[in-house]
């Protein structure tokens, strides 16, 4: 393959990667590292692609590289530490993690020295790390996997306790599993944490519409509209509790 012909295929698979069309992304990308074997971001992409088909010890391998080549590559950190935990392996996952950390330490620390910047990077790497585990539990959540949903929604609240949307989507699997304490004790917990937050409010509800105390319900759904008059969710759920 001509030099040429190499970044025709590097550019052609990070615009793949980018459109989602992870097929035409390994194509493309899996010539390039036959050739160029010391691209960092290649081989993060190529982590990402075997981690989303499946294939988890060819993204482990992948993602090594990647950060063997670059050992301040953050994002190849934190996917590694993705997979490992996907794969139960959680002690690995958090030693990654707190490679990550130390990591991110050194980068901020060579740019600027300024100790307040690791506490914000810190910050950082665990919001990254919670969306990730809450991106997850979503698709588990849709695909009504609520054990597994439910054990990525935990996840991401261990780096994040604050996040009051995955808070919201915790509680609504636990509803769809009937687990009504765990519900109301997240969602409770989410309008302790944000009184305003109208998806939390729109959800406790409805687990107490589930729960039969139709009053309770009429009670949160009232303090949405309080919030947001044209609420249309609030507005279409007040038609089940009207002659509450």
């Amino acid at each position: 393959m001509s030099t040429t012909d190499w970044h025709l295929h590097y550019e052609a698979g990070k615009v793949a990667y980018d459109e989602k069309n992870y097929d035409a992304a390994l194509e493309h990308l899996e010539k390039v590292v036959k050739v160029r074997s010391n691209f960092a971001d290649v081989y993060n992409l190529l982590g990402v692609i075997y981690y989303d088909d499946g294939r988890h010890k060819e993204a482990i391998d992948s993602l090594e590289k990647a950060i063997e080549i670059n050992p301040r590559y953050i994002e190849a950190y934190l996917n590694l530490s993705v997979v490992f935990n996907e794969i139960g392996e959680f002690e690995k996952g958090h030693d990654i993690y707190c490679k990550a950390k130390a990591a991110e330490g050194d980068n901020i620390a060579v740019k600027t020295g300024k100790a307040e910047e690791r506490d914000y990077l810190d910050t950082n790497v665990k919001a990254t790390l919670a969306n990730m585990h809450a991106d997850l539990g979503n698709i588990y959540k849709d695909l009504a996997l609520y054990s597994e949903a439910s054990q990525e929604f935990q996840k991401a609240l261990t780096m994040c306790p604050e996040f009051v949307d995955i808070k919201t989507n915790l509680a609504a699997v636990y509803r769809d599993m009937k687990d009504f304490s765990k519900a109301l004790k997240e969602l409770e917990e989410a309008c302790s944490l944000n009184p305003k937050f109208i998806p939390a409010r729109i959800q406790l509800g409805l687990t107490f519409y589930a729960m039969g105390e139709k009053d309770k319900a009429r009670e949160e759904w009232l303090k949405v509209l309080d919030i947001s008059p044209d609420d249309k969710l609030a507005k279409m759920y007040m038609n089940l509790v009207k002659d509450a």
